[in-house]
C-alpha cells in the first residue's frame, strides 16, 4: 500500500513540473532582471574608437578636454595622458603609445626629427603662444641692472625665439647669421646680463632666483605667473605686454601643432579631432579662456 502511495504522489509532482515549464510560444516571462536592448548608438562603449592623445597640461589638454564632446558624438572616445616635458610625448607617438600629440609648434617638431630620427609630421595648426618675459627679482626692463640673470628655455628653437625677445628689447643683440641661436651668439651685451639656460617646463620656477624670466606660454599658464607679466608703455603711451608680436609671420611659424606619425594624417579620427581643434567654437573657447596669452592661428 505505502508503495503505491509513493508512486502516485511521484507521479502528480512530476505532471506539477512539466506544467509550470510548458508555456504556450511567446508568453515566456522574461527573467526578473532583464531589461531591452539597448539601441546601438556611436555612444555605446563598445561602439567607440579610442583616439589617445599627449598633451601639456595647459593650454593644450583643456582645450582637448573641450572638444571631447565633439568627437564623442562621432564615435570617438578621445583619451588624453598629460605629458609635463617636451620630449616623452614624442618618443611614445613614434612608439605607437600615442595617436597623436599636441604640445610642440612645428619648428621644434622639426629639430626633434632630425636630432632623435622619429617620423612626425603635422596635421593641424591650431595655436599660437607667444613668449613673455616675467618679472623675478626685477620687474622694470628699462632700468635693468648691469649684470642681471634672466632664465630662457633651453630646447634650440625656444631659446633662440627667447634671446630675440630680449633683443627686441634692447637688452641685447644676436648674430643674425645664426639659425638657432644660443648665448654664445649673443654680439652685444650692454648690460651684461647673464643668460641662465633652463629646461622649459622648470623656467617659471626659477622666477624668486633670477631678476626675469622668458617662458613659454603654456609653461606660464600651468604655474600661473601670467600676473608677473612685464610691461612697457609703447610709442602711443598705451601699457602694452613685454611679449613675442602675435600679429606676424612668427604667429605661423611657431604655431603649435597637432602631430601624428607619417601616414596617419588620413585617418578618420585624425581628422575629426584636427577638425574639432579648428572649429568656429575651440576658437570661441580659446579666445574668452585664455585671452592674449593662447591666439589660435585658424
Amino acid at each position: 500500500m505505502k508503495k503505491l502511495l509513493a508512486a502516485a504522489l511521484a507521479a502528480i509532482l512530476l505532471l506539477a513540473l512539466t506544467a509550470c515549464s510548458a508555456a504556450p510560444a511567446g508568453n515566456t516571462p522574461a527573467p526578473a532582471q532583464e531589461t531591452p536592448a539597448a539601441e546601438t548608438t556611436p555612444e555605446t562603449e563598445g561602439e567607440l574608437k579610442v583616439l589617445r592623445v599627449g598633451a601639456s597640461p595647459a593650454p593644450h589638454a583643456q582645450i582637448l578636454e573641450f572638444v571631447k564632446p565633439m568627437l564623442l558624438e562621432q564615435g570617438i572616445d578621445l583619451q588624453i595622458e598629460i605629458f609635463t616635458d617636451y620630449v616623452l610625448p614624442n618618443t611614445a607617438l613614434e612608439a605607437g603609445e600615442l595617436d597623436a600629440n599636441y604640445f610642440q609648434h612645428g619648428p621644434y617638431l622639426e629639430e626633434f626629427n632630425e636630432s632623435r630620427g622619429t617620423h612626425l609630421i603635422s596635421a593641424a595648426a591650431v595655436h599660437f603662444e607667444p613668449l613673455g618675459i616675467y618679472a623675478g627679482r626685477s620687474s622694470d626692463l628699462t632700468q635693468i641692472a648691469d649684470g642681471a640673470e634672466i632664465a630662457v628655455p633651453n630646447d634650440p628653437t625656444n631659446e633662440a625665439r627667447a634671446l630675440k625677445l630680449l633683443e627686441r628689447y634692447g637688452i641685447l643683440t644676436v648674430d643674425p647669421e645664426a639659425e638657432n641661436a644660443t648665448a654664445q651668439d649673443i654680439l652685444e651685451n650692454p648690460h651684461n646680463v647673464r643668460i641662465i639656460e633652463t629646461e622649459a617646463a622648470q623656467v617659471p620656477r626659477t622666477l624668486e632666483d633670477v631678476d626675469f624670466a622668458v617662458a613659454n606660454g603654456n609653461y606660464a599658464l600651468e604655474a600661473e605667473i601670467t600676473d608677473r607679466s612685464v610691461t612697457l608703455t609703447d610709442e602711443n603711451g598705451e601699457t602694452v605686454y613685454a611679449t613675442e608680436d602675435a600679429s606676424g609671420e612668427q604667429a605661423q611659424t611657431y604655431a603649435n601643432i597637432l602631430a601624428v606619425r607619417e601616414g596617419d594624417a588620413s585617418r578618420e579620427e585624425i581628422q575629426a579631432l584636427a577638425e574639432a581643434l579648428t572649429s568656429d567654437e575651440t576658437r570661441e573657447y580659446i579666445v574668452s579662456t585664455f585671452g592674449a596669452s593662447v591666439i589660435p592661428v585658424f
